[in-house]
């Protein structure tokens, strides 16, 4: 289906002015793993109010004024890793190219804040993997994201939970994926294959629901 580009959002960082809008957003993410038969990191209201007032939340909304899309971000291990979180649009606006809006400021005020840290996601979405190839994310094992302890015990919320005991943290069925400030440094990094990305994440898949 083809993405609609008639609407027009203001992406920006989220301020202090921003805070009455967390319990929507935590439960507009809440609601959309439900419908999505997928876990998440969950987060308490007061967690993601302060990443607000630290500067470190990405909030979007329609040219009416209306909330339509929230991130944020999170270091682990000591800021050596970033991780963009939280990623969540309103019903009404899905579709609209809005995801990939928010992940690109995302994405660009990490670097900004922590130019020297790896950025990393988990993902089950073909779409979100999408989003971050293009940024220039590529697909890792498990062994080459953050091994902080309290990253991994939200997964515990996540329905596979038991899927990533049974496999000893070593893979589930999220793709894992990284960013490295340190292949732009290298010229003539290789191009990501999008296909071949696809495919490989479509294999794992069906590899791990056999085992």
């Amino acid at each position: 289906m083809k993405l609609k580009t008639d609407k027009k959002f203001t992406v920006r960082i989220a301020d202090e002015g921003d805070i009455k809008f967390v319990p929507t957003i935590l439960e507009e993410i809440e609601t959309s793993a439900k419908e999505r038969g997928t876990g998440i990191a969950k987060r308490s209201v007061s967690y993601v109010e302060e990443k607000i007032r630290e500067g470190k939340a990405i909030i979007a909304f329609s040219d009416k004024g209306e909330w339509a899309g929230f991130c944020y971000i999170e270091t682990w291990s000591n800021k050596e890793y970033v991780a963009n979180s939280g990623l969540i649009v309103a019903h009404p606006f899905r579709k609209d190219g809005l995801a990939k809006k928010i992940k690109e400021k995302t994405f660009q005020h990490s670097r900004e804040r922590y130019p020297n840290s790896k950025i990393f996601g988990l993902t089950t979405g073909l779409a979100v993997m999408k989003i971050n190839s293009d940024l220039g994310y590529k697909p890792v094992p498990y062994s080459e994201l953050t091994q902080d302890e309290v990253f991994w015990k939200g997964c515990q919320s996540c329905v596979n939970y038991e899927i990533l005991k049974s496999k000893g943290r070593k893979n589930c069925l999220c793709t894992g994926m990284l960013y490295d400030p340190k292949w732009e440094k290298s010229k003539g990094s290789e191009k990501i294959d999008k296909k071949k990305l696809f495919s490989k994440f479509d294999k794992i898949k069906k590899l791990i629901w056999k085992k």
